[in-house]
């Protein structure tokens, strides 16, 4: 973890110069990095809320130096009953300010860190994922509107994220090599699209599309892609300049879902499913990694250098199980 100081520490050691925890918080917030880059616009979206909603009521009027160890205790026993992740975000992004204010340099405004509540800021999943199975995602997809088909497609065979889906051009398909790029991603704060690099440097990469995949690909770009380059695959309904919100992806996805018997199926679990489906295939812990865009940024190095000679035999493999489990043939749907 960086530990980061406002600059206000560094005014002055006298007592009367010691923010509250809301003034430095607020400070070390709009400052805060991670290995070296700023905040993504939704984590820092998601720090405020917790801050405002969780740490500030109890806290945010307090001077720092005045918040005691008993204190961080009573607040935390009477946090947020049952919602063990609220709990555990909230103790922590509590942790991270108070540890930044005794690291401060070149004084520290406060000579200790008062929360050390063991295990405090850990929480287990909430949500144990349940993959997708063949014939349910085939169910998925034949209910879904035709400019849907593909997106769930890609996300369950590619493993892609949301963000990564939506902000897909056409310029990111490259058909001769039958790789997808990803090269960027877009996240929705307070209503606006902001788009950016994937949300490591894993993220960063080109996945190998199963070829039985193809076919459907080619259909799309004809019938629901513009014809630039920089053309949405998956826009707006209303406008193909502007990207899809997640509401009106949900709107055809739940009943598809609930066609396939699969209410609790979440839409981020088809990425999921293709993690497991690329598993199934014998690829090693690296080629996954590699392909998912999923690591450490010191492993990610590790994990696609791995990843490169193999993605495309993995890709091979994924249309052989699809071939397994339905019509493969010339012509086909490309569904399976």
């Amino acid at each position: 973890m960086e530990l980061w100081a406002p600059d206000l520490a560094a005014r002055s050691s006298r007592r009367r110069d010691v923010p509250t925890l809301r003034a430095y918080g607020d400070e070390w917030l709009a400052n805060r990095k991670t290995q070296g880059r700023q905040l993504r616009p939704t984590t820092r979206q998601q720090y405020r809320m917790v801050l405002d909603r969780y740490v500030y009521p109890e806290f945010g009027d307090i001077r720092i130096d005045h918040i005691t160890a008993e204190d961080i205790d009573l607040w935390y026993d009477a946090l947020a009953p049952g919602r063990e992740t609220i709990r555990a975000h909230a103790y922590s992004l509590l942790r991270a300010i108070l540890t930044s204010a005794a690291s401060a340099r070149p004084y520290p405004l406060i000579p200790y860190n008062p929360a050390h509540i063991r295990g405090a800021g850990n929480t287990k999943r909430a949500h144990r994922v349940e993959p997708a199975t063949l014939e349910e995602l085939r169910v998925i997809v034949e209910h879904l509107p035709d400019r849907y088909k593909l997106m769930a497609l890609l996300a369950a065979w590619c493993a892609l994220r949301f963000g990564e889906l939506t902000e897909l051009r056409r310029g990111d398909i490259d058909l001769r090599n039958n790789r997808v790029k990803i090269r960027r991603g877009v996240v929705r704060v307070n209503g606006e699209f902001i788009i950016g690099p994937p949300k490591t440097e894993a993220g960063i990469r080109d996945v190998a599309i199963p070829p039985h995949l193809l076919p459907m690909i080619e259909t799309h770009l004809a019938d629901h892609t513009g014809r630039g380059r920089d053309a949405l695959l998956f826009p707006s309904a209303a406008d193909s300049t502007h990207h899809m919100a997640p509401a009106t992806l949900y709107k055809v996805f739940y009943p598809a879902r609930n066609a396939a018997g699969r209410p609790d199926l979440r839409w981020h679990d088809l990425r999921h499913t293709g993690a497991v489906l690329a598993a199934q295939t014998g690829a090693t812990l690296a080629e996954l990694m590699g392909r998912l865009g999923h690591s450490t940024p010191g492993a990610a190095m590790r994990y696609q250098h791995a990843a490169a000679d193999r993605d495309a035999e993995i890709a091979r493999r994924l249309s052989a199980l699809a071939a397994e489990n339905g019509d493969n043939r010339p012509g086909s749907s490309g569904l399976f």
